[in-house]
């Protein structure tokens, strides 16, 4: 979560005037890559634009293979690919730039409390991904409560907030500690000394540590007092599109889970696709390889086994095994939690009661029962 994990409207928990930001994944600007099809404003029933949260990464993969293996073709749409804006996926969405967008659930949610409109529709990451690390060699760190009154590298965030609070807290802590900006990357300002610790995701940032350095020291927030799942990350579209378009919408999530089906029986191939898919994200084929290689040996979108296994006859997302899937119970419990913490307060008022996760999200548009 370097930097998708820290940036409003771009990350893991990123919101609108209050809640999120971790950090991963390179520059908002850096990704010009666009697929076939119309542009973003095109209202035909065939043509479905795609933007991008951050710069073309793994997360993305199912929807890259999707375009260079055919689906789209097959399923009779045509997709754009957006490099994202600096107002984000989600704003983009809600003023139909985008017709569906990259984000997070968390954020649906506080986006929908500050008066927006989105809805998630397709739920990627069924594991936690995001973790909240120190340099390893930073043995004065040993656990959360280690974070007390020292520097968190973010770009800020009531969520973030909360969620560091509350695990320092489980550890014995106060909860109290400084900030720092971010800098080129989280990376870079942990190892200058300018911070101490910061927002990672394992399936990315994680990777490249192992890969190329520095070795991190990082904990998970459920394993430190923090309820449901924060890291649900996937598609959200604007309802008022959505009710119009139901379709075309339907079309695009088939085709684009068989796309990360693909990827997760063929993680190689499918890393190959998107380093030549998206050439001006620049990504680096071995760190791409091993993050894809991880999140099929981690069943970060589920059980990778059974995904892979239906892939090959697999026409729509029904047929994949429970990819997609939002769980709507994880989601409300960590909700609950946000808003008594005051994430969603609007004017300095707290609403009287927290977002509803099965109001927010949906699964049907891959055929399954709520969770």
């Amino acid at each position: 979560m370097t930097e998708t994990m820290g940036k409003k409207t771009l990350s893991l928990f990123l919101s609108l005037a209050a809640a999120v930001s971790l950090t991963a994944c390179g520059s908002p600007d850096g990704d010009s890559t666009t697929g076939s099809g119309s542009a973003s404003g095109d209202s035909s029933q065939n043509s479905i634009s795609f933007m991008l949260d951050w710069t073309a990464n793994t997360n993305h993969i199912g929807v890259y293979a999707a375009e260079k293996l055919g689906y789209y073709k097959d399923a009779g749409i045509n997709v754009s690919i957006l490099p994202t804006s600096q107002s984000g996926a989600e704003t983009a969405v809600e003023t139909g730039v985008a017709n569906v967008g990259f984000t997070t659930l968390s954020n649906v949610a506080a986006f929908d409390e500050q008066g927006s409109h989105l809805k998630f529709v397709f739920d990627l990451t069924q594991k936690q991904v995001a973790r909240w690390c120190a340099l390893k060699s930073r043995t004065d760190i040993k656990t959360p409560k280690d974070f007390d009154g020292k520097t968190f590298v973010t770009f800020g965030s009531a969520e973030q907030t909360a969620v560091l609070q509350q695990m320092i807290k489980t550890a014995g802590g106060t909860g109290k500690f400084d900030t720092a900006t971010v800098g080129t990357s989280t990376f870079q300002t942990l190892t200058s000394g300018k911070g101490d610790f910061g927002g990672f995701y394992e399936t990315w940032e994680g990777v490249e540590a192992k890969l190329e350095g520095p070795a991190l020291n990082c904990f998970v927030a459920s394993d430190w007092g923090v309820p449901g799942n924060p890291d649900q990350l996937g598609f959200a579209v604007n309802t008022s599109w959505e009710k119009n378009h139901k379709e075309a919408l339907q079309k695009f999530i088939d085709a684009t889970a068989r796309g990360y089906a693909y990827a997760l029986a063929h993680p190689q191939k499918a890393a190959d696709i998107l380093v030549e898919q998206a050439k001006d994200a620049n990504l680096d084929s071995t760190l791409t390889r091993t993050s894809m290689e991880t999140i099929a040996k981690g069943d970060y979108w589920g059980d990778t086994s059974a995904i892979a296994a239906a892939s090959d006859d697999a026409s729509t997302a029904a047929d994949l095994a429970g990819l997609g899937v939002t769980n709507t119970d994880e989601a409300q419990e960590y909700m609950d939690f946000l808003w008594k913490n005051g994430v969603y307060k609007k004017d300095g008022k707290n609403p009287a009661s927290p977002p509803s996760a099965t109001t927010l999200a949906t699964n049907s548009y891959i055929n399954s029962e709520q969770k």
